[in-house]
């Protein structure tokens, strides 16, 4: 209970919709005995595969997981460059140096945040062997058109997914018809197992190689092993890790992606609220819909106009001293320390979008009256 006259609670940038269904499912996979990687991870990995339109799932334990060994599928190693949005977070450069091969980052389109076929050729070069293409907050890049230029160069294209659970591409899901597909389930995504990741493709062959690779290389899964009536005795075919999902993940996986198309409406819902409330703030330009596709809102960001009276980082104190949690923008990979030394192209738009945009909260049970607070201290800091 609040006491008479007290601030309002803080409002907190993210809160993961979580409640007595998954704890049920988390609590049954413990009382099953299957707490490692077993029935309900090869259930979530099927149930997951048909709800984006793919013919596999391979459940691992992060995206960061699932993007290397996207990379490892395609064989890609030194020598290789690899083209990315420097606009994204950092794992999406990195998973191209695990395999040796070079990231090289490429600018985005200001309204999206997302590759176009544009921004990818400006930095290709005959050593580019793939594209990695990231649905960056939620908001779907034209992966139609990155397809069609990655097939006439002969490169292939990821899809960095990990924030695009429920984000459509011309009516079907992001990662529909994907060469291969990256997905994560971190707390701040629209669905989470806590940590967990995901990897979907249409290439059974891939699919299989993958399964080894998450499980050390072995040719016979532990979960295959147990299920045995006789003793098994595994081989492991070729270097592996260990980038494994738990049951207990993947039961609260199944429960959370039943309620997706409901996160989603309401996250729209949400979003298209701030989007009108934001329409009386001059000088904001809020995140939304391209015309290829519909996001999910996993983040909803600002781009202050450059004459907007007080910078981002303003901003992001005027909104933390009202009890207000949000975020800078999406980062700059290529202006990390990890990367001072790698070098890169002109990224004008990138470096606008890292430098000026914040995230504001968004979460599934946020109030109207939250919304205005958060509205309330943006206009005051617009002059209004």
């Amino acid at each position: 209970m609040s006491t008479p006259g007290a601030a309002p609670a803080r409002i907190p940038v993210m809160v993961p919709w979580l409640g007595e269904e998954e704890a049920k499912a988390a609590a049954d996979a413990v009382l099953s005995g299957w707490v490692a990687q077993g029935p309900r991870v090869a259930e979530f990995e099927r149930a997951f595969a048909e709800r984006v339109g793919a013919e596999h799932g391979i459940a691992v334990s992060s995206c960061t997981t699932a993007l290397h060994l996207a990379l490892i599928a395609l064989d890609l190693g030194p020598g290789d460059e690899v083209v990315v949005p420097s606009l994204s977070f950092i794992a999406t450069a990195n998973a191209v140096r695990y395999v040796g091969a070079r990231p090289v980052f490429a600018d985005v389109e200001e309204a999206t945040g997302n590759l176009t076929p544009a921004t990818v050729d400006a930095v290709r070069t005959p050593r580019t062997k793939a594209v990695i293409a990231v649905h960056q907050g939620g908001v779907p890049a034209d992966v139609h058109a990155l397809r069609a230029v990655c097939a006439d160069w002969d490169v292939a294209l990821v899809e960095d997914a990990a924030c695009g659970i429920g984000a459509t591409v011309g009516g079907k899901s992001v990662g529909h018809g994907a060469l291969l597909a990256a997905w994560s389930f971190h707390p701040r995504k629209v669905i989470t197992t806590g940590e967990g990741g995901m990897l979907t493709t249409d290439d059974a062959r891939w699919a299989e190689r993958l399964r080894r690779l998450r499980e050390h290389g072995m040719n016979v899964s532990a979960a295959q092993r147990h299920a045995s009536s006789k003793p098994v005795v595994e081989s492991y075919l070729e270097v592996g890790y260990n980038y494994r999902m738990t049951d207990i993940q993947a039961a609260v996986g199944l429960v959370q992606l039943g309620r997706l198309d409901e996160i989603v409406a309401r996250r729209r819902s949400l979003a298209a609220r701030y989007t009108e409330l934001l329409s009386t703030v001059p000088g904001l330009r809020p995140v939304g819909d391209p015309g290829h596709g519909q996001g999910n809102f996993q983040s909803y960001w600002v781009l202050p106009a450059e004459d907007f009276p007080v910078g981002r980082d303003e901003l992001l104190a005027a909104l933390s001293e009202a009890g207000i949690s949000a975020r800078r923008g999406i980062m700059a990979s290529h202006l990390e320390p990890a990367y001072a030394d790698h070098g890169a192209a002109p990224l004008p738009v990138t470096e606008r979008i890292s430098r000026d945009s914040l995230i504001l909260p968004l979460f599934h049970t946020m109030t109207r009256e939250q919304q205005d607070r958060v509205v309330a201290v943006l206009r005051e800091q617009a002059g209004g």
